[in-house]
């Protein structure tokens, strides 16, 4: 009960607690000098420190851990709250993008942190290739998909490519490769190649070969709502420059796929505390994230928040997983 006390206190304020305060506010008689004599203790087993000499006591990432895995009252959203929430992801007349960003926004309201989404690659069928020469070196990739979506990608096609070779490719792709999904068909042009199957020579074959490569985490984004959240109690120098790095780290592509890994290690929530979380363990932050579905049942993003380790993890846990359920079921 101390050591809950002692979080949640920290949580509302951000400031160390002593034993006289904490003799005022647990629901049992304790003298300050009994109270004292457990948080000897807590804080011999890792789990509060004291910032400075004769000061009150916080939670350490260890401490903070033991209250959300077991102290934790965690409460549920009522049904005006889910309401509001489903409202505001609702997607007719939007675009899946814009869903995502206003459930970004929309976290980042609840939490007073910063909201993120890792958008689901695009499952959509191809309708159209062209590869073009850009001259010097470069051939532009034109995807156009049966839902619409057009997608550029610039690559360097091996040495000695004839001329030719670009139109020959494009044909081979729109005639063979239409109507497959961007994986099934790099998936197919390899099976044709390993087996001899293919019309095209060496070269070109190569060439439809890069133009297709799905880099792994290719058509995703990261979208991210509220950034200036976390700078809002941030005054020290050092803490301005941590905060910076993290957000040059979330703009990376290998720092989203970890994320996306993170979020698909459970079904449900999870939370990473401080120094926990090795991505963004300098910063000190805490992130909370979940993932989401599609029609197949198959985790295809996440959605969640980044803010300080002392957030509302009462009040944000459940906004979390069930704004992942509700983009869930958008996208079924």
């Amino acid at each position: 009960m101390i050591l809950r006390e002692i979080v949640e206190a920290y949580v509302a304020t951000g400031e160390p607690v002593g034993s006289r305060t904490l003799s005022r506010r647990l629901p049992m008689a304790l003298s300050p000098a009994t109270i004292r004599n457990v948080m000897a203790d807590l804080e011999e087993s890792g789990l509060i420190f004291a910032p400075h000499t004769s000061a009150g006591r916080l939670p350490t990432d260890r401490g903070l851990r033991m209250f959300v895995d077991g102290l934790l009252e965690r409460g549920s959203l009522t049904p005006e709250e889910e309401e509001a929430i489903s409202a505001r992801c609702q997607a007719e007349g939007r675009s899946i993008e814009e869903v995502l960003a206003e459930a970004s926004a929309l976290l980042a309201g609840l939490s007073q942190a910063a909201g993120l989404v890792i958008a689901p690659k695009s499952e959509a069928a191809l309708k159209h290739v062209e590869f073009v020469s850009l001259g010097s070196g470069r051939v532009l990739v034109v995807l156009v998909t049966e839902d619409g979506q057009v997608e550029n990608r610039v690559i360097q096609p091996p040495e000695g490519l004839p001329p030719s070779a670009l139109a020959q490719a494009s044909n081979y792709v729109n005639a063979r490769l239409a109507g497959r999904t961007l994986e099934e068909a790099r998936r197919v042009l390899e099976e044709e190649i390993s087996a001899h199957r293919t019309e095209l020579d060496e070269l070109t074959g190569k060439v439809v070969e890069a133009g297709l490569a799905t880099q792994a985490g290719a058509g995703r984004a990261l979208i991210v709502r509220g950034q200036a959240q976390l700078l809002a109690d941030v005054t020290a120098l050092e803490r301005l420059e941590t905060i910076r790095a993290l957000f040059e780290r979330l703009e990376a592509k290998e720092t989203l796929l970890k994320l996306l890994e993170l979020a698909q290690a459970s079904d449900g929530v999870q939370i990473f505390i401080g120094s926990e979380n090795r991505l963004f363990e300098a910063a000190g932050v805490t992130m909370i994230v979940a993932p989401y579905r599609n029609a197949r049942d198959r985790i295809v993003g996440a959605i969640g928040v980044i803010g300080p380790t002392r957030i509302n993890y009462g009040r944000i846990i459940p906004a979390v997983d069930y704004t992942a359920k509700v983009i869930g079921r958008l996208l079924g």
